[in-house]
């Protein structure tokens, strides 16, 4: 052995200042590997490196710590006290770290890998039900981590990394993201059936003016867009309620509560009456987003390019402008 341990403790004179986990990290395996075998010889021709290496590695892990974790005996070594307490400990770390790499190899794995994937609470009936299983006939084993929320909490999911994509609406325009549009959905005004307006099929928003609102809470992107419509249409709604949800909404709307800018729904509700909104042109558009300058992993990859392959037949049928009306533009 090129190096004998010492049989009496020291203190390296950083050990109390320093985070010790960069130090400690790269020298868990050695120090694992000479634990098991008891023998440095031995445990140098399991990893691979000189025993000269494997020694000094030793003696520089003791020092750091400021704990002797092997006594020599002979040919061979073992472990103290202390060096015990610290093999379980660092064969703890050990296997954490293979589970995170057997986790992260199985998320990248092209045909079984997974997609984290944030969508709109309206989206969640129809789309991106209809989505995956069109997804999953060319891609039957790709599995999904999905999140359900509202466009600016997707957003600040992609930013920290636990979304690889979203569809969400407004499309966001940002120097760190990358949006797509993909299709447009009309908004109706959604009136209680016994309402002044109900026997119209047509308005122009401006002759709601005077109605009050039942909207969803501001950060919502359809919030958004109500407010941009109203003020295009010369008003700012008065708000009675502001929700999470749209068809908690449309409930509201049914009982009387007020009236609401709102997407198609997936079932037809009893209570309300939609009307097509003539002017301004009321619609939102879908998109999808991603953080920019992340490389994706096979699975990822193949699932934006079927959502960008779906550009212009997103949404169901029935929800999108007369053909006449697009203006999706260039992607």
């Amino acid at each position: 052995m090129a190096h004998e341990y010492r049989s009496q403790p020291w203190l390296s004179p950083n050990s109390n200042e320093e985070d010790m986990g960069p130090v400690l990290a790269p020298r868990l395996a050695y120090f694992a590997a000479v634990a098991r075998h008891e023998h440095v010889t031995r445990a140098a021709a399991e990893l691979g490196v000189p025993q000269s290496t494997l020694s000094r590695a030793m003696v520089r892990l003791e020092a750091d710590l400021g704990v002797a974790l092997f006594a020599r005996r002979g040919r061979t070594v073992a472990l103290t006290p202390a060096g015990r307490r610290f093999l379980t400990a660092a064969e703890r770390a050990l296997a954490e770290v293979e589970r995170a790499a057997d986790t992260v190899r199985a998320d990248a794995d092209p045909a079984a890998g997974r997609v984290a994937f944030g969508f709109l609470h309206t989206m969640g009936s129809e789309t991106v039900p209809a989505l995956i299983r069109a997804f999953r006939v060319d891609h039957p084993r790709v599995r999904f981590t999905l999140v359900q929320n509202y466009g600016e909490a997707m957003i600040e999911r992609l930013r920290a990394g636990e979304l690889d994509l979203c569809l969400t609406s407004p499309v966001p325009d940002a120097p760190d993201l990358v949006g797509r549009r993909l299709d447009e959905q009309r908004l109706r005004l959604v009136v209680p059936d016994d309402h002044r307006l109900a026997g119209r099929r047509r308005i122009r928003l401006a002759e709601a003016a005077e109605e009050t609102f039942v909207t969803l809470e501001p950060g919502y992107g359809l919030r958004r867009i109500t407010d941009d419509l109203c003020a295009e249409a010369g008003f700012t709604p008065r708000v009675a309620f502001e929700g999470e949800e749209a068809e908690t909404l449309r409930g509201l709307v049914a009982a009387g509560l007020g009236v609401a800018l709102l997407p198609p729904p997936a079932v037809a509700r009893p209570g309300v009456v939609e009307l097509t909104v003539t002017a301004p042109r009321a619609v939102r558009e879908v998109g999808v987003a991603w953080l920019d300058g992340h490389p994706d992993t096979p699975p990822v990859a193949a699932f934006k390019k079927f959502l960008l392959s779906r550009r212009g037949h997103l949404l169901p049928k029935g929800s999108q402008p007369p053909p006449e009306d697009q203006a999706l533009g260039p992607a």
